[in-house]
């Protein structure tokens, strides 16, 4: 799979979210990676202040390490969930 760094491709990602039981959240903070993941409660935090490359790299590093029900998604976002978790 190809990573594109732009604004369509960083709401792809933030579509997968939006149909997963995570809630997907920016904010600023001294994160080391640049994001926080709070498995428990289901919610990502990645820096706001990270650069647009930042922003899509973390939400697919996230995406790697949590495991998302794909019953709710439509066949595009279940699509590329999978090429994500492939890599």
């Amino acid at each position: 799979m190809e990573v594109k760094y732009t604004t369509q491709f960083l709401s792809k990602l933030e579509d997968i979210f939006s149909e997963s039981d995570y809630m997907l959240r920016y904010e600023k903070g001294n994160f080391h990676s640049g994001y926080c993941l709070l498995k428990e409660t289901h919610v990502a935090i990645v820096n706001k202040y990270y650069p647009l490359e930042g922003k899509v790299n973390s939400l697919i590093e996230i995406l790697k390490q949590i495991e998302l029900n794909t019953d709710k998604m439509t066949d595009k976002n279940k699509k590329l969930y999978q090429e994500i978790n492939q890599q």
